[in-house]
């Protein structure tokens, strides 16, 4: 065969990136839970015969895709290259060679063309549950948190293990909705290597030899050029969260070197008692994550374009958490990672990374079912909604901060009307939260306001996964910090960041998610952004005129315009 010449092993490479884009929404699609369908909690790769990731989806996440990352290597290594048929599809949720929780189920079927192995493809997605506690962060080791199920075969040689499925479904609260995102997961891989093998027969190709070795070098040799091109230097970075029932540190030191950059998490506070513990595979995505994003953007993601990036941290710190520890929310100190890395790099690369935001996601699960306190109506159910949603991401040096926007997590906030479809949860109130946003140059991105409560005759436990309840996003280069979380039910009652707490028939929860930081100093910001922010009801008048010295006149002028504008 003719070696392809550069640009058709370009083609090539374009069409892999679109083949696993079409493996990801195919999950998108088909996927029970609506942490996939609604809020794209997932990745969808595609791999070497040697377990390197050569492409991912542009729809996902950088905790799933790079952790994921390494996981195929774990794969064929438990399953045995003697043992890899066509046909077979493998599973598992092992958060130490998976994606970090046991919430995260990843498959991996290998692909074959006329009869000869030529790659994998893997996907992962977060499922609403795995049994135990429940998703929360409420356990004392990764025993409580589910059903942990090891690297093995979910079907050999097309033929689905039935035992597998018994168990699944034996240790669930949702089966059917388990075992459907497992079949959406085979699926959607399935879908990537019919892709593959066509694209393969269009190209003449017998193996993905070339193209991968193509895409590996021009990643390789591209990203070392960018990190390279950097000052050699070294900076510290510290910030610290609130944690469960104490604050938590995290420390790095970032030194760029040739050919490589370390990110040494020596410093960082040690395991907590409770599930927010994170293994190394997770902060490594979320590390690697945020130097890419600063410094190489525009590479794609692939096994030689994120190898540059060293990342190593004490074991059984909380960023390298050691099996048994509790991980089932492992992100919430994994979103914190960009942050810290960031408030290193911003000291050798001044005006490149944003302020603080509000870094992990704002979940929360509800558990309903019949009210206790009194007879139930026939129609009450049990159920389980878990819904995704985002605080305001930090103010950039020449933009403001996204408003209710996840960074780094990528997830999107899940519709109300999906989560409502989903159980008997009713979600009273969902809006932009005004003067949630950092003060700066550029103006930190607005949280949100909830408020959530269930239909007549349930009572239910919201499982809070919020941070920044008492360390608020900080600014950055003169900028303010984001406003924090709060949270506490209708009558008054408080309620803390983290954990199950139960709530009454009857009652609701109010919740106000985190603003992002700002960047700069507050008085140059440019006086017409101040009224557009004012028009638009991001910010009050009373911060328009001690913030930003707008003047009583403008202020009363502005207010008449957006009065007008409501009525219209």
């Amino acid at each position: 065969m003719t070696q392809p010449s550069n640009v058709a092993y370009q083609v090539m490479w374009n069409r892999l990136i679109s083949v696993v884009e079409e493996q990801a929404q195919a999950l998108v699609r088909t996927a029970f839970s609506t942490s996939v369908r609604e809020a794209g909690d997932l990745s969808a790769g595609v791999y070497d015969t040697q377990g390197r990731m050569l492409a991912q989806a542009v729809t996902g996440t950088p905790g799933h895709v790079n952790a994921m990352a390494d996981a195929v290597a774990h794969f064929i290594r438990r399953i045995g290259r003697q043992n890899i048929f066509q046909g077979d599809v493998y599973i598992t949720n092992d958060p130490w060679e998976g994606t970090g929780h046991l919430h995260d189920i990843t498959m991996v079927t290998p692909s074959f063309h006329n009869d000869v192995l030529v790659g994998f493809f893997a996907c992962t997605a977060h499922v609403v549950d795995i049994g135990g506690r429940g998703f929360g962060a409420d356990a004392n080791s990764v025993y409580e948190e589910g059903l942990y199920l090891p690297i093995m075969k979910f079907a050999e040689r097309g033929t689905v293990d039935e035992t597998m499925i018994r168990i699944i479904r034996g240790n669930v609260r949702e089966p059917d909705q388990l075992v459907g995102d497992i079949y959406a997961l085979a699926s959607c891989n399935e879908i990537g290597h019919r892709r593959l093998t066509a694209m393969m027969t269009e190209f003449g190709l017998d193996n993905l030899d070339g193209i991968a070795g193509y895409i590996l070098e021009n990643s390789r040799r591209a990203t070392l050029e960018r990190v390279n091109a950097l000052p050699h230097a070294e900076a510290s970075g510290e910030m610290t969260v609130d944690g469960f029932d104490t604050p938590i540190t995290l420390r790095v030191r970032l030194s760029i070197e040739k050919d490589r950059i370390l990110s040494d998490f020596e410093g960082t506070t040690g395991l907590d008692k409770k599930g927010i513990n994170c293994p190394l595979v997770y902060t490594k995505a979320y590390a690697c994550y945020a130097l890419k994003c600063a410094i190489a953007p525009e590479i794609p993601n692939n096994a030689a374009s994120l190898a540059p990036f060293d990342v190593t941290a004490p074991e059984n710190s909380i960023v390298h958490a050691l099996h048994p520890a509790p991980v089932a929310l492992r992100h919430i100190v994994g979103h914190f990672v960009p942050d810290v890395v960031y408030a290193a790099l911003d000291q050798i690369l001044p005006g490149v990374v944003p302020a603080e935001g509000a870094g992990c996601l704002c979940n929360f699960q509800v558990s309903l079912r019949p009210r206790s306190d009194a007879p139930a109506p026939a129609d009450a159910v049990r159920s389980e909604v878990l819904t995704f949603n985002s605080g305001g991401s930090g103010a950039r040096p020449a933009h403001d901060g996204l408003n209710a926007t996840a960074f780094p997590s990528g997830v999107m906030t899940m519709p109300i009307e999906a989560t409502e479809h989903a159980g008997p949860v009713i979600i009273w109130r969902k809006e932009l939260r005004p003067d949630s946003g950092g003060l700066g140059t550029y103006r930190g991105g607005l949280g949100q306001i909830m408020e959530v409560g269930a239909r007549d005759g349930h009572e239910f436990d919201i499982s809070a996964m919020f941070d920044r309840v008492d360390h608020p996003a900080r600014g950055r280069r003169g900028g303010t910090a984001g406003a924090p979380t709060t949270i506490a039910q209708d009558d008054g009652t408080p309620m803390r960041g983290k954990g199950k707490q139960f709530i009454p028939h009857g009652r609701r929860v109010k919740m106000a998610f985190p603003g992002g930081a700002g960047y700069g100093d507050p008085q140059e910001r440019d006086k017409l952004l101040v009224r557009q922010d004012l028009l638009r009801g991001y910010i009050s008048p009373e911060t328009a005129r001690d913030a930003y010295g707008m003047s009583e006149a403008d202020i009363a002028k502005i207010d008449a315009a957006r009065k007008i504008g409501e009525e219209k």
